[in-house]
Parts: structure tokens; sequence; C-alpha cells
């Protein structure tokens, strides 16, 4: 009898995945998460409404499917729940029976207009998301256009020039923006406020996007790999809002499910491919100061970005392999035929790993 339950219980959960999300979003660390606090602020909820319970539950599961779990489905937020607090002082009313069905029309009406209040204001903040992410993916889209052109040996020098400049100016308008809107601005513009700031972005994936377009749109001299990690970023964000937005299209189940399915997929390997062309851009950097197209200091900056990646949560993984990768291909070399070097590699390595 008591295994019977047991099977029902686990199978019902198994078979209602959304039941798994919604107790993940119910147990979920908002407070420590420093995006909720912007988020509602930004809400626009009537001050009677603010301080109830299931109000603010309503946001966070909102505010989860948005940053965490797109796959979440979010009920809109029922009207019940306001009556409640109506129904006992109903219930205890000694009141003629013409006045309680006053009294219950004109509490039906105001609970009606309680409810709406919210469900439009969600309306609103969706379509102003919505309008915000569409313009997000347009510049996505565009990058992925000029990118593709730049990154082609065939098109003249001074236009695939334009193109390279074009397509990383895209890429810094697209991350800067993903940045604000995901984490604000500073409360204050202090170093107290600045500094926790500054360490809750600099592990972001919009952020190192945001400093590796920024170093090779100020640089001199134009290397066309660095076009290959901007056309990934960009794909992969244009194949992401097809398949959320345009499913049900017919255009887009005809000529573009495939190759977005294929991106999804294959994010790994697209991932690794920017990890290997943004490594093997460093060291076109240390060739090109034997040159005189050197610039010391901004490879020593990308060194430091480099860096940054192989720490970087959002991008540890792939920098890690690909430099363990390196590092079992050139190792058994160096101590074979320059065992001299071992000493200066040992001191990069403990400046890389600290």
């Amino acid at each position: 009898m008591g295994d019977g339950e047991g099977s029902t219980g686990g199978g019902g959960g198994g078979g209602d995945p959304q039941r798994l999300k919604r107790i993940g979003a119910a147990a979920y660390d908002y407070e420590n998460d420093s995006r909720w606090a912007g988020y509602w602020s930004n809400v626009l909820v009537p001050p009677h409404l603010a301080s109830r319970p299931d109000v603010v539950d309503h946001f966070k599961r909102k505010f989860y499917q948005r940053y965490i779990d797109p796959d979440l489905i979010v009920e809109p937020m029922s009207s019940t729940s306001s009556s409640q607090s109506t129904k006992p002082a109903a219930r205890s009313s000694a009141t003629p029976s013409n006045e309680n069905v006053r009294a219950r029309d004109s509490g039906s009406s105001a609970r009606s207009t309680a409810a709406s209040q919210p469900s439009q204001t969600e309306r609103t903040a969706n379509s102003l998301r919505l309008d915000g992410r569409t313009i997000h993916f347009s510049i996505n889209a565009w990058v992925l256009v000029v990118a593709s052109l730049g990154i082609l040996p065939i098109l003249p020098k001074h236009i695939a020039s334009k193109a390279y400049r074009l397509s990383l100016l895209g890429t810094i308008c697209s991350s800067a923006y993903s940045l604000y809107v995901t984490y604000g601005k500073p409360r204050a513009w202090n170093m107290a406020a600045i500094q926790p700031w500054l360490q809750s972005i600099i592990v972001a994936k919009d952020f190192v996007h945001l400093m590796f377009s920024l170093m090779m749109f100020t640089s001199n001299v134009h290397y066309k790999i660095a076009l290959l990690p901007v056309l990934c970023w960009a794909l992969d964000h244009v194949a992401r809002f097809l398949r959320r937005n345009f499913a049900r299209s017919s255009l887009y189940r005809k000529y573009l499910e495939e190759p977005c399915l294929w991106v999804e997929t294959n994010n790994t390997t697209l991932s690794l491919l920017c990890s290997n062309a943004e490594i093997t851009l460093g060291f076109l950097m240390i060739v090109s100061l034997f040159s005189w197209r050197r610039n010391i200091i901004q490879t020593f900056m990308y060194f430091h970005l480099l860096k940054l990646m192989y720490h970087a949560p959002v991008t540890s993984g792939y920098h890690q392999s690909a430099w363990a990768r390196i590092g079992r291909a050139v190792n058994p070399y160096i101590h074979r035929y320059a065992p001299f070097l071992n000493t200066p590699i040992s001191a990069v390595q403990r400046w890389w790993l600290r």
C-alpha cells in the first residue's frame, strides 16, 4: 500500500516538470541576487499590494523566469487571494440582506479593479521588455551580417576594414546594453557603491565580450581572427531569440529551424572555437611585438583579459581545456630543447593562476 502511494507520487513529480521548476523558483535565494533588488524596484505595484506575500511571490517567479529559467510557466495572478481579506468581514456582518448584496457588489468591483491593476502593469512591463529584447536582437543580427562580410577574404580591404570596425562597435553596444539591463548602474557614484557593482559584473559574459570588443576596436591593427568570437556570440544570440519568439512561424520552421537547432545543440563546439580564437589572437599579439606594428600596452592588457577568461565561470571551462591542450603539445619540446625557459614559464604560470 505504502509502496504504491510512493511510486504514484514519484511518477507525478517526474511527469510534471513545471512543478519542479516552481519548487526551484520558490527555493531560489533572491535576497543574495543583486539583480532582484533592481528588478523589484522597477515593478510598478500599488502600495497596498506591494506588501502582500502572494504579489511578491508572483513577481519573484517572473524574475526567475526572466533571468534563471525561461521555460518556467508563470500563471496570471488570480483575484481569489485578494478576496480573502474581505470575506471574513462579509461573513461577520449583521446588516440586512440588501445591504449585504450591495457590500458584496462593491467589494467585487474593488477586487476586480485591484486585480486588473497589477495585470495591466505587468503587460506594460512585458511589452517594454519585449521592445528592449527586440532592439538587442536587431543589433546582434546586424553584427552577424557585418561580421560575416568582414571575415570574408574576397572583399576589398577598405570595405572589410569598415565591416570589421562596425561589427566590433555593434558588439560593444550590445554588450553594454545587456550589462545595463541585467545589472543596472551603481546606487551612487562613489567607491563604496561602484566597487561591489564592478565585482558583480566583472565575471559576467557580457563584460568579457565588452572588454574584448573595446580592445580590438581601439587597436590600430586589424586581426580578422578577432571577428570569429564576435560572429559566434551574435549567432548564438540570434538563434536563441528566433527559437523563443518565432517557433510558431511557418517561415521560421521552413528555413531557420534547423540552423537554429544546430547552433543550440553545438553551443559547446562554438564556445571552444571562440576560446581557441581568443588564445590564438594573444599569440599573434606576441608575434607582432617584433614588428613595427607592436603595441606593448595593448598586448599586456589583452593577456590580463585572457587571464580573466581563464578564471571567469562562464568561460573558464573552455579556456582551461584549450590551455591544457597547448601545454600537452608544447611542454615536451621545451623540456627537451629549451630547458632554460622552465624558470620564466613557471613565474608566468604563478601569475596566471594567482
